[in-house]
C-alpha cells in the first residue's frame, strides 16, 4: 500500500503543477486579450528608425498601438497582478483544477460556487503567470501582435505544452 501511494503521489503533484501552469497560461492570455481590446483602435505608435535617410526621409511607420510590441511588453510587465482576481475550481469528476475570475471586469455578479479563493491560490497563480510571461515572452508577443483565433489553445497547448488536457477544458468566450 505504501509503495502504491508513493508511486501515485508524484503524478498527482505533477498534475496539480500542470493544472496550475495551464490555468495560469490560459488566464494570462485572457487578461492580455482583454487589455488589448480596451485600447482605442485608432491609437497608433510610430515604429521604425528615426534616422534620416540620405534623401532626407525617415523610415517610420505608424502601427496600431494595441498590438504593438511596446504595448504588449508593457502589459506583460503588469498583467500577472490580475491573478489576484482569480480563484481555483476543482472539477468533481476529474479532480482537475481550473482557474476562474472571481471579480468581473465590468462589475457583474459572478457565480462563485465551488471556487476556492485565498492567498495561497492567488500567489501560486501569480508566480506561475510570471514565470510563463518571462519564459514565453517572445511567443506571447508573436501570437498577440496579430489578431488570431484560439490563441489560448495554440499557445498554451500546442506551442508550450503547458496544457496537455486542453481538449477537456470548455472554451469560454470573452
Amino acid at each position: 500500500l505504501a509503495l502504491a501511494l508513493a508511486l501515485l503521489l508524484p503524478t498527482a503533484g505533477a498534475r496539480r503543477s500542470q493544472d496550475l501552469h495551464c490555468g495560469a497560461c490560459r488566464a494570462l492570455v485572457d487578461e492580455l486579450e482583454w487589455e488589448i481590446a480596451q485600447v482605442d483602435p485608432r491609437k497608433t505608435i510610430q515604429m521604425g528608425s528615426f534616422r534620416i535617410n540620405p534623401d532626407g526621409s525617415q523610415s517610420v511607420v505608424e502601427v496600431p498601438y494595441a498590438r504593438s510590441e511596446a504595448h504588449l511588453t508593457e502589459l506583460l510587465e503588469r498583467v500577472c497582478e490580475k491573478m489576484k482576481e482569480y480563484g481555483e475550481k476543482v472539477d468533481p469528476a476529474t479532480h482537475r483544477k481550473s482557474y476562474v475570475r472571481v471579480i468581473s471586469h465590468d462589475g457583474t455578479k459572478m457565480d462563485l460556487s465551488g471556487v476556492k479563493f485565498d492567498g495561497d491560490v492567488t500567489s501560486s497563480l501569480k508566480f506561475a503567470c510570471e514565470s510563463i510571461a518571462e519564459e514565453y515572452e517572445d511567443e506571447l508577443i508573436e501570437f498577440l501582435s496579430h489578431e488570431a483565433e484560439n490563441v489560448k489553445d495554440r499557445l498554451c497547448s500546442k506551442r508550450t505544452d503547458l496544457c496537455d488536457h486542453a481538449l477537456h477544458i470548455p472554451h469560454d468566450e470573452l
